[in-house]
This record gives C-alpha cells, structure tokens and sequence, in this order.
C-alpha cells in the first residue's frame, strides 16, 4: 500500500526545503525525496555559497596585490589553490550540516532516493516504495547544459563544478559564455593566476543586465589582463594534439583562433526535468524544460507546484524560497500573493559588481511608462574616490508625476549591498522625496544615491 502524505516535496534544495518547512508549520504531513548523493542542493553545494566564498578571497588577493595605489607596501601575495579549497570546503561543511540536520530532524519523512511519478497522485521510489499525495512540489533544481555547439562534445571542458573544485590550477582557459557564472568565475580564475579568454555570443556580457552596465564589467576584466570577445559566432572547437583546446570563431568579421590548456563551458544550466516523469502525472513543460506554471506555482496538474530553477523565470534563490513557500501556502489552502517580478534583484558578484532592483530602463520603455531618470558616477563622489572604487555608476528611474521609485541599477564597488536600499523602497511604494527625507550618512557609498535622487527631483518638478 501506497504512503501517504499531505505534501510531498520532491527536491530538498532551497525551494524544497522553504516548502517543507512552510508546510510542516502549517500542520500538514510532509515528505521530502531527495536522492542526491549529499543533502544541500545547488545553492549550498555548488551554487552561490562555495563560489562567493572564492571569490571574495581572489577579490582580497586583487587588493593585495595593487596596495601600492593605496600607498601599502605589500612585497607579494599569491593564491594558495589547496587551503582557498580548504577554507571553502570547511564553510560549505557548516551550511550543508545545518540543512542535513534540518532535514534529518524528524520535521519531516525523509527518502533519500530518486522519485518518478507514475501517476497524478503519486511517486515511485528506486527501491519501489510508492508515496501517494494530496499534493506535491517538484523542486529539482538544474544541471549543466551542454549545448550542441560543434566540437563540444569531443573534447573535455571543465564545468561550473569543476572550477568550483580545482585541485589544480590550469594555466590558460578559454570560457565559452558571458552569463553570471561565466564572468564571475573567469575572473576568479584570472585573479588566481590563470591567462582567461571568454568568448560571448551577445553583443556585451551580462545581457540580462543594461548594456552601460556590461561595458564597465568588461572594461574591467580586460584591464586585469583577460581577453574578452563580444558579438562572436563560435566555429569549431576541438582538441590538440599536444593538449590543450582550440576555439575557433568569427569577430568583428575576422576568423579568430584561441588556443588554451583548459575549456570552460559556463553556457549555462537547464531545468533538472527529464527523469521525474512528468508525463504520467500530466504536467506540462515548456520548450525550455521548465514545469509551466501559474502565479502560485501550481502546474497543470493542480495538484502538483514547481518552483525553483525548475520552474523558473529566474534562477535566483530568494525567489526559489518565495516561490516554494507560495506554492505550500497555496496547496494547503493558506492566504497568499505570489512573487512580485516588478520588485525583483539581481546581482552579479564580479568587481565591479552589477546590481538592479525593480524595472529596467528597456522594460519601462517598453511598456510606454512616463518616467524620469538620472545617473552618478562612482568617480565623482568623495567614498567612492578615497576607496579608489572609481569605476561604475548608479541610476535612479521614477514615475512620472508623482515619483514613486520605478527601478535602479548600480555597477561599481560593493553594489550587491548599495542596490538593498531602492530594492526595499520599491514594495513600501516610495517616492523620490520620500527617499531624499532619509538621512543618508557622509561619508559612505550608500549617500551616492542622493545625486540622482536630487537630479530626478529636478525634473519632477518641471
């Protein structure tokens, strides 16, 4: 006989975790399956905690090494590959630990195996046991997707996971793609000491961000030393015979050949769906892979949600947990609005980092929005210059008449925490004044939001 459950949770990530848990606090009998080889999911294990935490120490490395321009006389400083994967490994124990117990505390029915519907209803487990639900969230998550790029599958390229863990340091890479992951770890690898070459199909870098944002990162990265190949059409990737990888590609109307001891394939990731067996339990894909979806997360079946990067529309954890925390409410009858995207955040750890809360500048233009703008540049404000963080901008976009804040993007020195004060602005519906009431403290990053705050007052008072 089948067990069964309330809610049964089907992936123990960032999603499936903020669903169980909702669920569980809400009274109802929950399962969480989750077959994957350790407990965590992708942001802890592979995702956002072991690479930021590298990249910070290669971010301390890049100022170590320039602390001349800061009149410190530091004689050398250099990556120690084996104790920055130590010091990661010894972090990422403590997060994954704290999910494991969590987990394992008898909140829940924990099966650590691989699940597959096998009807509407209901999930059969590897070793047979059927779990039967009034309902279910799938949260799977995502894994590396390999693109059929010619050549790509004859030679060996290095993934997202495996830069994450290097054992040993390449000495040269080339990295096919220009997304979050690409750029933020081609510039850990440049930091630490390998020669990087990315080559980006897009036009710029980053291109879900603006392309004044793009540039700054760019230019950027081609001062610390990596070539960086925008606009480009890959030809042929193949291996050498000595080793190594050769990339060709066309740019700027030339052929252009790349050669490198190391290929990195950072083109990105797709929704984890295939095995799951979604079509016995008439669950609906899109053409992407991603469970479709309503504004609760609930799929076709409405006894089965989604959330997370294997629903999408972003793969970004604190809309993995709202999402999942949603889709519980909503099974279990509970009152609930869904995921604001007009208020979303998103950030890019590369320095300088990128950072943007609530509509773009496109998408207001778009959408035909009266609205007003304004920008400041990093290099002309006092925190900014004594810091020699001088690169960047910030930019402010409000509605017009009244100047409820719209939007705002930030490229330049410590932006994933400047972009938290338009970000908490935009849900309390604040205006321009409202925000220039604020005591904004001298001398600090966050006050270079005053200039275009006053710059947008001006024009709302024309």
């Amino acid at each position: 006989m089948p067990q069964s459950f309330d809610f049964i949770v089907v992936g123990g990530g960032s999603a499936g975790y903020a669903a169980a848990r909702t669920a569980r606090d809400a009274g109802a009998r929950v399962a969480v399956v989750d077959g994957a080889a350790e407990l965590g999911g992708l942001c802890i294990l592979r995702g956002c905690m072991p690479s930021k935490t590298l990249i910070y120490s290669a971010e301390v490395l890049h100022h170590a090494q320039h602390g001349a321009t800061l009149g410190l006389d530091i004689p050398a400083a250099r990556a120690d590959l084996a104790a920055l994967q130590a010091r990661k490994r010894r972090i990422i124990a403590e997060f994954a630990d704290y999910r494991a117990q969590q987990l394992e505390s008898g909140r829940f029915d924990l099966f650590r195996q691989r699940a597959r519907f096998t009807g509407p209803r209901e999930v059969t487990l590897a070793d047979g046991t059927v779990l039967a639900g009034s309902h279910f969230l799938v949260a799977t998550g995502s894994v590396i997707s390999r693109p059929p790029l010619p050549g790509l599958d004859k030679v060996p390229a290095l993934t997202s996971d495996d830069v994450l863990n290097l054992a040993q340091l390449p000495e040269s890479v080339i990295v096919l793609g220009g997304g979050v992951v690409a750029c933020e770890l081609a510039q850990f690898l440049q930091r630490i000491g390998s020669k990087v070459i990315l080559i980006q199909r897009s036009p710029h870098i980053l291109k879900e961000h603006s392309p004044e944002t793009a540039i700054v990162v760019e230019q950027a990265l081609r001062d610390e030393g990596m070539e960086v190949f925008t606009g480009t059409h890959l030809g042929e990737i193949s291996a050498m015979a000595q080793g190594g990888v050769r990339v060709t590609f066309t740019h700027g109307g030339q052929n252009v050949v790349r050669e490198a001891s190391a290929l990195f394939n950072a083109l990105g990731r797709k929704p984890a769906t295939d095995q799951l067996g979604l079509a016995a339990a008439g669950v609906v894909l899109k053409s992407s892979g991603h469970i479709q979806t309503d504004e609760f997360q609930r799929s076709s079946n409405p006894a089965i949600y989604a959330a997370g990067d294997c629903a999408g529309p972003h793969e970004i954890v604190h809309v993995a947990i709202q999402q999942g925390e949603i889709a519980a409410r909503h099974a279990l009858g509970r009152a609930v609005s869904p995921v604001n995207y007009a208020h979303l955040v998103k950030i890019v750890f590369t320095d300088p980092q990128v950072a943007s809360a609530g509509y773009s500048e496109k998408e207001l233009q778009a959408q035909g929005v009266p609205y007003v703008a304004a920008a400041h540049p990093f290099g002309d404000h006092g925190k900014s210059i004594l810091m020699e963080a001088k690169r960047g901008h910030v930019k402010i976009f409000a509605r017009r008449p009244d100047g409820r804040l719209l939007g705002a993007e930030c490229v330049g020195r410590d932006a994933s925490e400047l972009i938290h004060a338009p970000a908490v602005a935009l849900p309390l519906n604040a205006t321009v004044p409202d925000l220039l009431r604020a005591h904004w403290y001298h001398p600090t990053l966050s006050e270079i939001w005053t200039y275009p705050l006053e710059e947008c007052a001006e024009q709302l008072a024309k």
